[in-house]
This record gives C-alpha cells, sequence and structure tokens, in this order.
C-alpha cells in the first residue's frame, strides 16, 4: 500500500452507516478523504444520507467545516453493495457487535478490496485477535474505537491484535492526526481496550453505590460531573495524581481499594431496568425517567455541549505545554493558563 498522509489520497470505505457509521464518514468527509459508504440493509440507505447530510447540515452552522454540506458530499457514495469497496485503501465496520454478523461483513470484504488495504473495526469489546482471523493478511487488520459523535470528539483508539503489523499501526495513529483526534494506540490487544476498561470501572462503582444505598443516581452522576468531568477533559488520569501529589493516592490506596466492588456480573440495579424493557433515553426508561419533551431536550442540549466541550478541549490539546516551551516564555499559553 501507498501510506499516502493526504487523505485526498486515500479513498475509505465505510461499512454500516448507523449512527455511529453515520458520524463517522461525516469525520472522514470534512478530513478530506472520499468515503464509500455501505449499508448492507437496503432500506437504511436513504435514512443514512438524510442523518449524514444532517451531521454535515450542523457541523456548518457550528463553524465546525468551512464549506458547505455539498461540498462534501460530492466526495460520498452510498450503496448497499459491498463491491463498491473495491478502491478503498482503509475500511472501517461499524455493525452490530456480534460476532457472527461481523464474520460475514468481513469475509465479504476480504474478497472484494486489495490485499494491502487496512481493515478496522469499530467493536467497543471484541478482541481485534479474534476478528483478524476472519480476513487474509491479518496483520493489516486493527481496532478502531471512535467515541459517539465521531465527527466532534476527541477520541479514538488504535488497537492492535496479536497479528497486527505495528507500523501500519504508527501509520494510522499519525493519519489520525488529520481526523483532528488525539488518537491513543492500543500495543497489545486485551478485551474492553483503554477507554472502556475505565469507564466500566466507574460505571461499576456507581452501580454499587446506588444499590447499596450510599447515594442516588442524581448524587452520583452529580459528584462524577464535577469530580472528573472538572479535570479529565485537561489532563487525565495519571498527570492528576502528577499534579495533586501522588503520594496521597498511594497512602488512599492501600485503603480505598479492598472496599470498592469488584462484582463479576451486572448488580440488580440495572438488571430491573434491562428485564423490564428500559433503554434510557431511547425508549424513555432507564435510571432516569423521560417524556418525550424531555427526550427531545436532552439530546438536543448534547448535541451543543459536543461542539463545546470540543472548542474548549481544543484549547487545551494534550501538548499544550510542549507547545507553549517552544514558544517564548509559554507565551502561546490559553487565557488563565496560570491555572497550570
Amino acid at each position: 500500500m501507498n501510506y499516502s498522509m493526504e487523505p485526498g489520497e486515500i479513498p475509505v470505505g465505510m461499512v454500516g452507516l448507523g449512527l455511529m457509521g453515520s458520524s463517522i464518514t461525516v469525520c472522514m468527509l470534512i478530513s478530506g478523504h472520499p468515503v464509500i459508504g455501505v449499508e448492507p440493509v437496503s432500506e437504511n440507505v436513504v435514512i443514512s444520507f438524510q442523518r449524514i447530510r444532517e451531521y454535515l447540515d450542523i457541523a456548518w452552522q457550528k463553524g465546525l467545516v468551512s464549506e458547505k454540506p455539498e461540498a462534501y458530499l460530492a466526495r460520498l457514495t452510498l450503496s448497499d453493495d459491498f463491491d463498491t469497496l473495491g478502491p478503498a485503501k482503509i475500511v472501517i465496520e461499524s455493525v452490530k457487535e456480534d460476532l457472527d454478523i461481523k464474520r460475514q461483513v468481513f469475509n465479504k470484504i476480504d474478497k472484494v478490496v486489495g490485499t494491502d488495504t487496512i481493515i478496522s473495526s469499530n467493536t467497543s469489546a471484541i478482541p481485534i485477535s479474534d476478528l483478524q482471523r476472519f480476513v487474509s493478511f491479518p496483520q493489516r487488520f486493527f481496532g478502531l474505537h471512535w467515541m459517539q459523535p465521531a465527527h466532534t470528539t476527541r477520541f479514538l483508539e488504535i488497537i492492535c491484535g496479536e497479528q497486527s503489523d505495528r507500523s501500519i499501526a504508527d501509520y494510522l495513529y499519525k493519519l489520525a492526526e488529520k481526523w483532528d483526534k488525539e488518537p491513543v494506540l492500543v500495543k497489545k490487544d486485551i478485551r474492553g481496550f483503554i477507554g472502556n476498561r475505565l469507564m466500566y470501572a466507574m460505571y461499576r462503582e456507581a452501580l454499587h453505590l446506588v444499590q447499596e444505598d450510599y447515594a442516588t443516581v442524581e448524587d452520583v452522576d452529580r459528584a462524577c460531573r464535577n469530580v472528573a468531568g472538572y479535570f479529565i477533559p485537561m489532563v487525565g488520569v495519571f498527570r492528576w495524581m502528577d499534579f495533586t501529589g501522588i503520594g496521597a493516592y498511594y497512602t488512599v490506596m492501600k485503603e480505598l481499594f479492598p472496599t470498592l466492588s469488584n462484582a463479576q456480573a451486572p448488580n440488580a440495579l440495572i438488571s430491573k431496568i434491562v428485564e423490564e424493557g428500559g433503554n434510557g433515553v431511547f425508549n424513555g426508561k432507564g435510571f432516569y425517567d423521560y417524556t418525550e419533551e424531555e427526550r427531545r431536550l436532552w439530546e438536543e442540549a448534547y448535541s451543543r455541549f459536543t461542539y463545546d466541550i470540543r472548542e474548549l478541549a481544543l484549547k487545551y490539546p494534550h501538548d499544550v505545554v510542549k507547545k507553549a516551551l517552544q514558544q517564548d516564555e509559554g507565551s502561546d499559553l490559553p487565557e488563565q493558563s496560570t491555572l497550570l
């Protein structure tokens, strides 16, 4: 494969155009790639186009893009036919989290793309080492794990399977910066990767605190918003411990770790909601109850939030201090950078 770093020279195939797949498609279009979108369910192709168009409309209104939606849509081809993926140099799969469905999808992809085409999955939990068995030349197979909405969030995990070529992973890492991401590389395959392993540890403890009646759902959410939510976007976990004194954390860990939940299965709190058909804002029944109007307003508020938090995060990238050191006495730091 010609490892071009110019998006316009790298056709991207996107398989599965649901909420996430459509959002990844928009990210690729905004970055300059020609995109071949394949939606295996024929009747969903039109719906997918409408969703992609809507994402681009909002991005234009919010100033995320410099051109009107038509300019990006001109580089988009949509189909239900896997054969259209032939020219793709990178293929991203984002279908249902079902191993058998993914096997069928990758078998179809493998038959129509070049032997040097990079193939990837947006799986959030299935080991990449398991999935790369479904394609020839598994060294070109990786996980590319995104966060919804993929065209505004900065998160992207690049995951190596047991047979993945590390040099290709490094190439994807560099290319991801052109996708306006702060990528992370998972060097060895592990279930859940980095993001989900960190988050699910927090989900488990949150469920435990409510289940055992230490706090309400509302107060656990407030604590998360105003503790982790306050520092994580800026410094993450390790730098926060650096910033606030590692010794204190070490002392607390010795006392606290033995008391944390180590449940091996979902507890009764979440089990009851799922068994009764609850699915959160999607049907109005979850840890909170939502009217139709509340569902709409929450979705609109979160959409606005993704653009607002993106602007703030862009002011404080991971290398904000390194860039400042390259300038005159840190003059390149954002306003109020004395908080550093």
